[in-house]
Order: structure tokens, then C-alpha cells, then sequence
């Protein structure tokens, strides 16, 4: 009778929201991470529909986000590893972001749910030795960002259940009410590529010499948005990008974006004509070449400032606006983790009913 009461107590919780889903985050010395952010936004959303979400980080002296998310964020709850002060249960949920699969490795006995956060293709394999698997360490759920990503995740891991949860961008993400101003943001994965756009732009197209390079790493979120906002152009080159959450910024704060195309492309960057074939949207300026950025960056200025810039980028972009709204993302979320949370259920259910037809015999 113990053991059956042990189920429906564990079904009774999880019915009720009674348990606990602790989100690993990597402590970014109070840098502002995109990544780290939409995590931020998954536990604060889930609070907020009623779960006990909570961040959790390696070590007690974490820097938090305080900084840059701002208050609303960094007052959600934290705990860390090495407090000691993490006590899961069998009903708990741990998701772990894809990159630290030595962590999954050290939890693998833990007899929780445990949930991949893949928002980066790119790293799922970095830690992983070689013929490991995710399932490997117990993990059998994945939560990532977009469809093609997903699809990318299932060639490797086909044995993975795979949750789509798209990022959203905060409605402070708008174009200024003034004129906007000759100065070019920019934002690269490697720090060195943003210099070298800037020099070889101003070497190339001396004219331009007054146009004024930004580059928006390190600045607080809600600065960053303001910045963009009054920017004239923006430039973004990420080629292992796994969403590409900086030209949708840009996109809804009416900034047009010059852009690397990356190795896997988003599905908001996607157009699929009358005879199937997928080609990329004109929402903005894409290039294969990092090289000819300079030069399409004084193309656009040109038209710029003669008040020309072409209307079907205009339109394109004004068709890619709102795709990616707070409301959107929080049903998402709501659906995603009411489903993870039932499929737990339903597995706790089964076990109840194989103990109880082993007193029947």
C-alpha cells in the first residue's frame, strides 16, 4: 500500500503544480546573453501560470542579471549547486541547457524529469564524447526555439520528443518617435568581426566617414532596444545563429538589417513560392559573403539618405512584424509544459495500475 501511495501522491502533485522545475543557467558575469534571457522569460512565465519555477547556477557567488534584465527578473528565485540547497524529488523537472552535458552526466541518477533547452545547435555536441546521447544521461525531452531547429536536433537524436517554444521580443522593442539617426548597429557573434566591418567600410567608402558604428554588445536590454530604435541600419553576423533574435529586434523597431545569412536558416527568414522551393524573404538584406557587407552597407546608406530605400524591403519587413509577440510565447509555454507535465502524469498512472495488478495476483 506504501508503494501505491507513493504514485498518487506523485500524481496528486503534479495535478496540483506542486513540484519544482529548476532552470540551469551559465553565470555570464553580468553580461547580457539573448539565450540567457528567453530562459529568464520561461520561469518567469511559468510563476506567473502558477508553477514553481526556479533559476539555478553553479555557484552561491552568481552575478545575476539584475544589471541588465532589471529587477523583475533578477528577484525571481535562485538557488545553487554548490549551497547544497537543490532536493529533488520524483516529480521534479531539471532543464539543462544543451552545451553542459557534463552536468547532465553528474544528474543522470537523479530520479527527476529531465529536459534539454536547446537554443543553439551549434553547441549539442560540443561536450558530448563521441557516441554519447542525450537519452545516454536520461534525457528524452528537448525545448527549442524553432521548427527548423528542431528538425536539425531529430537527424542527430531521432529518438528525442521535441517541443517548439519560439523566443518573443519585448514590446519595448519600437522605433523612435524622431528622426532616426546616421548611425549603423551592429552585433557579431566574434567581438573582432564588428571592427573589422567599421574599418573596411570607412577605407572603402571614405564619404561616409561621418556614419557612426555601434556595436550594442554589453548594453542593458532595455538600452540596447533604444539604440536600435534610433539607428538607421543594423548589421548582424552570426553564422551558427539558432533563431536569430537581433534582425526581429530590429525588424520591430523599423530598423532595416544588413545580415549574414547563417548555416541554418530560421523559418522567419524563409518564403516558400508556387513551386515549393523555399527561398530566403526580402525582409531584409542577406549576403552569403561577409566580405561584401561594407559594400552593401553603402548601398543602403546611399539610398538612404536620398529618402529612396526600396519600398518591397519596407513591405516585407513591415510583413514580418508581430510574428513573435510576449502573448504568443507565454501560450506556447503554457501548452509545452502542461504537456510535459501531463505525459508525466500519465507515466506515474501506469505505474500505479501495474502495482495495483500486482496485489490483485
Amino acid at each position: 500500500m506504501e508503494e501505491l501511495k507513493k504514485y498518487e501522491d506523485a500524481i496528486s502533485k503534479l495535478e496540483n503544480k506542486d513540484f519544482g522545475l529548476y532552470f540551469f543557467v551559465l553565470d555570464t558575469k553580468g553580461n547580457p546573453t539573448a539565450g540567457i534571457a528567453n530562459i529568464y522569460e520561461h520561469v518567469k512565465t511559468l510563476r506567473d501560470l502558477g508553477y514553481n519555477a526556479n533559476i539555478l547556477h553553479e555557484k552561491s557567488d552568481y552575478h545575476g542579471v539584475a544589471s541588465w534584465l532589471g529587477e523583475e527578473y533578477s528577484s525571481l528565485p535562485h538557488m545553487s549547486i554548490e549551497s547544497q540547497s537543490l532536493n529533488v524529488s520524483n516529480v521534479d523537472f531539471i532543464i539543462i541547457p544543451e552545451i553542459f552535458a557534463n552536468l547532465m552526466d553528474q544528474i543522470k541518477g537523479f530520479p527527476c524529469e529531465k529536459v534539454v533547452f536547446s537554443q543553439s545547435y551549434h553547441y549539442a555536441l560540443d561536450i558530448l564524447s563521441v557516441g554519447k546521447r542525450w537519452s545516454d544521461y536520461g534525457f528524452n525531452e528537448v525545448i527549442t526555439t524553432s521548427e527548423n531547429q528542431a528538425n536539425h536536433l531529430k537527424k542527430m537524436f531521432p529518438y528525442l520528443n521535441t517541443s517548439v517554444v519560439p523566443v518573443s521580443i519585448p514590446e519595448y522593442f519600437k522605433t523612435t518617435s524622431k528622426i532616426k539617426e546616421p548611425v549603423i548597429s551592429i552585433v557579431t557573434r566574434e567581438q573582432g568581426d564588428a571592427a573589422k566591418i567599421a574599418k573596411a567600410f570607412y577605407l572603402q567608402y571614405p564619404t561616409y566617414k561621418f556614419v557612426t558604428f555601434k556595436e550594442l554588445r554589453g548594453l542593458p536590454r532595455k538600452s540596447f532596444a533604444e539604440e536600435l530604435g534610433k539607428s538607421c541600419l543594423a548589421i548582424w553576423v552570426d553564422s551558427v545563429s539558432g533563431f536569430g533574435t537581433f534582425p526581429l529586434e530590429a525588424i520591430e523597431c523599423e530598423t532595416p538589417i544588413i545580415g549574414l545569412i547563417p548555416n541554418l536558416i530560421p523559418e522567419w527568414m524563409e518564403d516558400t513560392v508556387e513551386n515549393g522551393e523555399v527561398t530566403l524573404k526580402n525582409n531584409g538584406v542577406w549576403t552569403n559573403n561577409l566580405l561584401n557587407i561594407p559594400e552593401l552597407v553603402a548601398t543602403y546608406m546611399k539610398v538612404w539618405f536620398e529618402d529612396s530605400v526600396p519600398e518591397h524591403l519596407l513591405e516585407a519587413m513591415e510583413e514580418s512584424k508581430g510574428q513573435y509577440t510576449s502573448e504568443k510565447q507565454v501560450s506556447a509555454i503554457e501548452k509545452v509544459y502542461g504537456d510535459l507535465t501531463t505525459k508525466r502524469v500519465e507515466k506515474f498512472k501506469k505505474e500505479l495500475e501495474l502495482q495495483k495488478s500486482k496485489i490483485e495476483k
